[in-house]
């Protein structure tokens, strides 16, 4: 590349040199070449970056000023990055290619070692600003765009690291004097180092892609895998890691790769439905559940007056049971106690404004087992606040245990509570103590 038809540098050379052999003529030292040459390259150096400070302040300046005159976010975040002054690096070594063949002979080898480095300088001057560009045009979309919340950092990093690949490639062809093709058929005999040193890139990528077209992952999903001990938020993404934060607040790192590669449960669908399940088990003792009779039913509907539809709709039907389908169905009967107690914390979950009137509502018994006949309540509250979510869960769970004794029920034990995306704890079973029967 001819740097001298980009900088008007031969006038400039000229006046420069002369300056230089009047210097060393007051001293007696013109007849000295090698001398003058050093000097002339000691100065072209000091002019170069000065040349380069002035290109990269005005700039600067400049895009202050129409900053401050537009408010401009473009600006702004070019500024934030400090992408010009990254980009203003190539200046420097453009102008000592410039200036620095007027100094030496033709052939010179000093001149050949000089513009090699000078050329190896331009080429590293050129991988930052690209790496520059690169991060604030990945900035700009993730900030302004990626409403999707795409992992991109991956793919950042790996355009990055291929622009460095590329200028390290040509770079040291520059310094051997090779053609850079020359350099990438011997590089040929390394590629199985090649792939093992890049190993986990090359997953990571792989994986990247992977989860993009899947839409797999998103920065700030909370995600669990199973295969580790990762059980938290997404926080970064990267081409070898992906940090999740657990609920300790510590952090995880897990290959992208390990990701694609096993069982990954995501909870984005959660929180966009914006419910979160409540699945709890209440293991009934069967001693407790008895019949009713006209006048037991009507004692609980005045106690519990939320009933008392139910009860009239079922009796003007000539029904003692109710079977409604749909998603928040009440059902339950008039004929035990627990069937009309079904109904009743059927009709407490659809009248709570704390419960979802979208999701699905059950309460039903399941299989019974050795200590009785399990009341599962199974529903959806109206937020996935975690705080919340917990408050109206342990509410529920008071309300079930402080009236079934007024239905003449009684636990004869907590079941094993399912744990769902409700909390990161651990499955638990607690024992109560069986109630005196009403």
């Amino acid at each position: 590349m001819d740097t001298s038809k980009i900088i008007p540098s031969h006038a400039i050379a000229d006046w420069l040199l002369g300056l230089i052999e009047k210097f060393l003529a007051a001293f007696g030292l013109e007849r000295f070449k090698s001398v003058e040459e050093w000097i002339y390259a000691a100065v072209v150096i000091a002019v170069s970056f000065a040349v380069g400070w002035i290109v990269k302040t005005l700039l600067l300046w400049g895009l202050r000023k129409a900053v401050a005159l537009r408010h401009n976010s473009f600006g702004e975040e070019l500024l934030k990055l400090r992408t010009m002054a990254h980009c203003s690096h190539i200046v420097p070594p453009l102008v000592f290619l410039a200036f620095i063949p007027f100094a030496f002979t033709s052939g010179s080898k000093i001149l050949i070692v000089l513009e090699r480095v000078a050329w190896i300088y331009v080429l590293v001057a050129l991988g930052i600003g690209l790496s520059a560009v690169i991060s604030f045009a990945y900035y700009h979309y993730n900030v302004h765009r990626n409403t999707k919340n795409l992992p991109l950092q991956g793919v950042r990093n790996l355009a990055v690291g291929i622009v460095w690949i590329i200028i390290t490639i040509v770079a040291v062809s520059v310094a051997f004097d090779k053609s850079p093709a020359t350099l990438l058929a011997g590089l040929g005999a390394f590629a199985a180092a090649l792939m093992l040193v890049f190993r986990d890139s090359i997953l990571g990528f792989v994986a990247g892609i992977q989860m993009s077209q899947n839409d797999m992952l998103h920065v700030g999903d909370w995600i669990v895998v199973p295969s580790t001990i990762a059980n938290g938020t997404v926080i970064d993404v990267s081409l070898t890691a992906v940090k999740v934060q657990n609920w300790d607040n510590t952090i995880v790192t897990v290959p992208p790769y390990t990701l694609v590669s096993t069982c990954l449960q995501n909870y984005r669908g959660m929180k966009d439905s914006g419910a979160r399940r409540i699945v709890k088990d209440f293991v009934i003792d069967v001693t407790t559940i008895k019949p009713l009779d006209g006048v037991a039913v009507d004692a609980l509907v005045a106690k519990y007056p939320m009933i008392k539809t139910f009860v009239d709709n079922l009796r003007a039907a000539g029904k003692t049971e109710c079977n409604n389908g749909g998603t928040v169905a009440v059902n339950g009967t008039l004929q035990t106690n627990l069937g009309l107690y079904r109904a009743y914390i059927s009709q407490y979950i659809y009248d709570s404004p704390d419960f979802s009137k979208e999701q699905q509502l059950l309460v039903r018994l399941m299989d019974p087992v050795e200590s009785g006949i399990p009341l599962e309540i199974y529903c959806f509250t109206s937020t996935t606040d975690w705080e919340k979510y917990e408050a109206i869960q342990s509410a529920l769970m008071e309300h079930v245990a402080t009236t079934l004794a007024d239905f003449g029920l009684s636990i004869y034990a907590l079941g094993e509570e399912t744990i769902d995306i409700n909390t990161p704890t651990a499955k638990s079973t607690a024992k109560i103590a069986p109630q005196a029967q009403a």
